[in-house]
């Protein structure tokens, strides 16, 4: 996209847009995340007794133990795709190890302080990362603790540790998320960014200034 091609992007306030998602990329993001909510609130329901009320997310106790897992699919199949599409996005640099060391400039806004960053900064590429990981086990154990399709393959030792590990990735991932949002919330205009696919030049000047200059200089 040429330099014209963003100076004709603005908002009703009259400043310069930049694309930051497209809208299949937004698209991508939006299945992961609503199968990721569906799947965190019936699989609580089938971790403790005392979330068994989250039955109701997906229909009923019966519903959830058949669609959970066909749910899961679809998020892993989902996060696959996002995770190709961004994976080049998400290589640790130095600036991201210096940007790692600083972060009481980072925890109080600090942002002049920092190093210039691209695309992403270092919390949220080691979250790809950590996402990356917890899915691959998510699928691997889903599939041995599926009992409908694939369980009676494996001995029961596999089966309970599966369960075990199961459980575990899942929280590592519901807490990484929980972050996610609260970054997203806390950096005024990164949820614009994922709903209308457009940030401001000074938003991206001032959060990803390599990456503004990078997609200026195309």
């Amino acid at each position: 996209m040429s330099h014209n091609e963003h100076s004709e992007l603005t908002d009703v306030k009259g400043n310069r847009l930049i694309v930051r998602y497209t809208p299949n990329e937004r698209t991508n993001h939006w299945i992961t995340a609503i199968s990721f909510v569906l799947l965190a609130l019936s699989g609580l329901a089938m971790f403790h007794p005392a979330m068994s009320f989250l039955y109701f997310v997906l229909g009923g106790g019966q519903w959830t133990r058949i669609l959970h897992p066909f749910l899961g699919c679809v998020m892993f199949i989902s996060f696959l795709i996002l995770a190709l599409r961004f994976w080049h996005h998400n290589y640790l640099d130095k600036a991201d190890i210096q940007w790692m060391k600083q972060m009481g400039d980072v925890l109080n806004n600090r942002e002049d302080k920092l190093p210039a960053i691209g695309k992403y900064n270092a919390g949220q590429k080691l979250l790809f990362f950590t996402m990356v990981v917890c899915l691959v086990l998510l699928l691997l154990s889903g599939i041995v603790i599926w009992r409908r399709y694939f369980s009676f393959y494996f001995p029961i030792g596999l089966i309970r540790l599966s369960a075990v590990v199961h459980a575990a990735a899942a929280t590592v991932l519901i807490i990484g998320i929980i972050v996610h949002v609260y970054a997203a919330l806390w950096v005024k205009g990164s949820i614009g960014a994922m709903t209308r696919g457009t940030v401001t030049y000074g938003w991206a000047r001032k959060h990803h200034p390599n990456w503004f200059r990078e997609i200026i200089g195309k």
